[in-house]
């Protein structure tokens, strides 16, 4: 089994879209340890809706907040602390998508953010959406990782910005998976026809 650990370089930069591309490229089982807000339909339920294949099994997230806030203001409102070792990772012998929630220095709780439920042993993809302050968010996001010895890769989310791109990938290093264009709608056709382009490049990690 290989893990595959998928942040963000800031909210709503589309990892929950990339990790649903990941799951159905390698059709690997999907896991959110902390969802924070609309348990109506979570980010498991949205992955769920566009995998095509029937292969990928979906794991309960250890902890399900309310409130669409940090995990430990969410958690603070519910009346509850966040035990980093209360989350489990679910066993299984496919390959697992471990989506995180926010960033990596989101915190879960006054001691612990996600980087800490980041296994030595997982690989790291990161993703990056343009914007004005983004390449430095990129930088501090993947130096952060890779100075903790991590292996990581890149997902560019967006319309393609080729002056930050480049200068991203110049000073990481670090490989890059694709890029998720703007679409119309992401739907199980859209996401397999991404999950198609990226798959030679995951299973080469």
């Amino acid at each position: 089994m290989k893990q595959i650990f998928v942040t963000g370089i800031s909210t709503d930069v589309g990892k929950t879209i990339a990790s649903a591309i990941i799951t159905e490229a390698l059709e690997a089982d999907y896991w959110k340890p902390v969802q924070a807000g609309n348990l109506d339909h979570t980010d498991t339920d949205r992955v769920k809706e566009l995998i095509s294949n029937k292969k990928t099994v979906f794991h309960k997230s250890s902890y399900e907040l309310k409130s669409p806030m940090s995990p430990h203001a969410a958690a603070e409102i519910d009346g509850i602390t966040i035990d980093r070792l209360e989350i489990h990772e679910p066993q299984t012998d496919n390959y697992l998508v471990i989506e995180g929630s926010g960033g990596l220095l989101v915190p879960l709780n006054e001691t612990d953010t996600v980087l800490d439920i980041i296994m030595p042993t997982y690989q790291v993809i990161v993703v990056s959406r343009h914007y004005l302050g983004s390449i430095n968010h990129t930088l501090l996001t993947v130096n952060w990782l890779t100075s903790k010895g991590y292996d990581v890769s890149l997902i560019f989310s967006g319309n393609p910005n080729p002056h930050t791109e480049d200068i991203i990938l110049h000073k990481t290093g670090v490989s890059l998976i694709g890029r998720i264009d703007e679409e119309a709608t992401f739907d199980k056709t859209v996401i397999k026809k991404y999950a198609d382009r990226f798959a030679p490049m995951l299973q080469s990690l």
